[in-house]
């Protein structure tokens, strides 16, 4: 972990990419939105590679294309333009059906607004993404059970999420995020609605799942501290990776 006093400069020549270790590439992405009126190019010639087992975080300004690149990353939206591989699969070949299960089986997400189900208990909504996967009744809810464990919920398996605190909905999504051990998390966001103290437990139960686990993180953020505790740090502005 990099210590938070570390100079930027420091930080950012301190991860040095082994191309032999890609987990994401991402090669000359454009993202251009297009009205009858307007056309917005929201991202401009974004090359970057992200090594497995790497926390990346991305910062910029509102509206400078951070959650769109993030989107990309997750294959939740394809580009205008260029390529983006995941574990040197090209994803750009892969139909809706195909790209859903490798999103499912390689990818966790982790939102700022959490996206729990309100009328679900805690344990229901962690299992939720291995519904899509061929598995039993039995080993969902035993992951699902472990990845509670994992984020220091399992006491409040059957609470529903109105009866939790910022800070627990935030790791109900982690748990969400990991149930079904994927090597790559995308975090838009994640300590954005909490307060410091609370925001600092989150960013450790991140810090953990890559340092123990192994896990692949990329996290959009706002915050300079939590972003100086990753590896690496790249910054957008205006659509235009600065750094």
């Amino acid at each position: 972990m990099i210590p938070a006093e570390t100079s930027e400069n420091v930080l950012q020549n301190s991860h040095i990419i082994n191309h032999q270790n890609v987990m994401i590439s991402l090669k000359n992405i454009e993202k251009v939105y297009r009205t009858d009126t307007v056309e917005t190019l929201a991202l401009n010639n974004i090359s970057l590679n992200i090594n497995k087992g790497e926390f990346l975080s991305i910062m910029g300004p509102s509206g400078c294309g951070k959650s769109t690149l993030l989107n990309i990353m997750g294959l939740l939206d394809a580009p205008t333009r260029g390529e983006v591989s995941i574990d040197k699969h090209d994803t750009t070949q892969l139909n809706d059906k195909k790209l859903a299960a490798f999103r499912n089986r390689k990818l966790g997400f982790i939102f700022q607004s959490y996206h729990l189900i309100n009328d679900l208990q805690v344990l229901d909504n962690v299992e939720l993404p291995l519904l899509y996967r061929n598995s039993s009744a039995k080993e969902r809810r035993q992951l699902s059970i472990e990845a509670l464990e994992k984020v220091g919920l399992s006491n409040r398996m059957k609470h529903f999420p109105t009866q939790l605190s910022g800070g627990q909905k935030q790791r109900v999504a982690i748990a969400r995020a990991i149930v079904g051990q994927p090597e790559i998390i995308l975090a838009d966001e994640p300590t954005g609605n909490l307060d410091s103290a609370m925001g600092s437990e989150i960013m450790d139960i991140l810090l953990q799942l890559n340092e123990r686990d192994g896990t692949t993180i990329v996290m959009v953020t706002h915050d300079e501290n939590m972003a100086r505790k990753t590896h690496r740090l790249v910054r957008l502005f205006d659509g235009t990776q600065v750094q």
